[in-house]
């Protein structure tokens, strides 16, 4: 007998279904006579409908096949699956630590995002006149790479056209992509050292050799590019990753000649320029280019929000007519709702006025972050780079017991993050992110951080 309960909420039918469903699992054997319609009916003083419901869902659902004139009867299907003990992971989950500081340095604050302009934008431009049964552009919606080009030439004196650019949904899909784009013609990637890794990573999966080419207060070093194999190199000249330096326009004239030289190609990241506190945002290499070998990389991870996941990049024509090539099939990673909502976003003018925004109010936070810790550090530390980005980046400037804070750190619950474990290479500094929090918090992370600090203190 089944428990039917009539109080329920749940539909009888739905009741009735579930139950002949795990009884024909747990104790049915193949080719088996349900019983009649008519009998279940009677028994558990249900309508025919119910029953019928029930069975047609059973039947639907492959559990029952009905035979004319005889009735239904357990279908010829492997159940021994289905009676299989519950599997259960017994391996304890590592429970994720909860820090009270945390200095992520590429992180903006929740506020920041402008909730309720997105909100009403999107609500707006999702409507019928959306084509939702149709495979759209992979190269991404035309009118939102008319917005991107548009800012680009305006903003940072890229050269380009809507037709250039290929929207992707992260810094990373947008480099693996290049990456199996030109294989074939290159298999060295020169790369700053210390560089970013994400970048690395996106090459060697697609079978690179990684040529490390040291930078200095310039910038990377270009005789050491031109010892090297690496005719393709990866760059970040407005605001080196992580050391912040700017090349200067004689490198970046001398490094564009080069790559000419050699039939190469530089892949100019220009990932946080919008935020730059101390000078005018730096103008792209990209816009000194008159041989068609740069690959603009950009993203709205750092001003806008990384939780949106929407890069792009700028690809030389010669390198567009291979993408439309191989890439004929290439369907977008970037949903349609949140392309047409950043169009809007930017056509309306809310972009320009939100950069100007964040930028301000990320200034403030540096300058608060910079003399927070002037004043709990004192002395006993130097600031290694600073003036964009999210971060401030310092080291000690006395003898210091690096494992020891470490170590304590963590003990007391603040989060930090070092150059070298992300970047590779010799150089190191503590990397002091404030985007993510508000202006108070700073001033209070860093108290909390100095007490730690002055414990490695020697």
């Amino acid at each position: 007998m089944y428990l039917i309960d009539e109080k329920s909420t749940i539909p009888l039918h739905i009741q009735l279904y579930e139950a002949f469903k795990d009884d024909i699992i747990k104790n049915y054997t193949v080719g088996e006579k349900l019983p009649s319609i008519r009998k279940i009916a009677s028994l558990y003083n249900l309508s025919k409908n119910s029953v019928q419901s029930s069975y047609n869902q059973l039947y639907a659902e492959g559990y029952i096949e009905s035979r004319p004139k005889r009735g239904y009867f357990v279908s010829d299907i492997y159940f021994d699956g289905f009676k299989s003990p519950k599997v259960t992971d017994e391996t304890p989950k590592a429970k994720k630590k909860s820090y009270h500081y945390d200095f992520f340095p590429a992180q903006l604050s929740k506020d920041s995002f402008p909730l309720k302009t997105w909100k009403r934008i999107y609500n707006k431009v999702i409507d019928a006149s959306l084509d939702f049964g149709a495979y759209h552009d992979g190269q991404g919606e035309e009118g939102l790479r008319e917005q991107i080009a548009s800012y680009l030439i305006d903003s940072r004196g890229v050269k380009c056209s809507s037709k250039e650019i290929v929207i992707c949904s992260s810094f990373g899909e947008s480099m693996g992509l290049l990456a199996k784009l030109i294989k074939d013609k290159y298999i060295t990637l020169g790369m700053e050292s210390p560089g970013y890794h994400v970048a690395r990573r996106a090459f060697e999966e697609y079978g690179y050799e990684i040529a490390h080419i040291p930078v200095d207060e310039n910038g990377i070093m270009i005789e050491a590019l031109k010892s090297s194999d690496a005719k393709v190199v990866y760059i970040t000249p407005s605001h080196q990753y992580p050391t912040g330096v700017a090349m200067p326009i004689a490198n970046r004239l001398s490094l564009l000649a080069y790559i000419q030289s050699v039939q190469g190609l530089i892949i100019e990241d220009d990932y946080d320029s919008e935020l730059s506190y101390k000078n005018r945002p730096i103008p792209s290499l990209q816009g000194l280019d008159n041989g068609d070998c740069v690959v603009y990389m950009g993203t709205f991870s750092k001003a806008l929000s990384p939780a949106i996941r929407v890069s792009y990049m700028l690809l030389p024509k010669h390198l567009l007519a291979r993408y439309h090539d191989s890439f004929d099939a290439y369907f977008p990673s970037v949903s349609l709702m949140t392309q047409k909502t950043l169009e809007a976003f930017m056509a309306q003018g809310h972009w320009d006025k939100h950069v100007r925004k964040i930028r301000t109010l990320n200034k403030k936070k540096h300058a608060i972050m910079i003399e927070a810790l002037k004043r709990y550090l004192g002395d006993t530390f130097e600031i290694v780079a600073q003036g964009g980005g999210l971060a401030v980046l310092i080291n000690p400037s006395v003898a210091f017991d690096w494992e020891k804070f470490r170590q304590r750190a963590e003990e007391e619950g603040i989060k930090l993050y070092f150059a070298k474990e992300r970047c590779g290479g010799k150089f190191e500094a503590i990397r002091m992110g404030f985007g993510g929090f508000s202006e108070a918090g700073i001033e209070e992370a860093v108290e909390a951080f100095s007490l730690v600090w002055k414990e490695a203190l020697l």
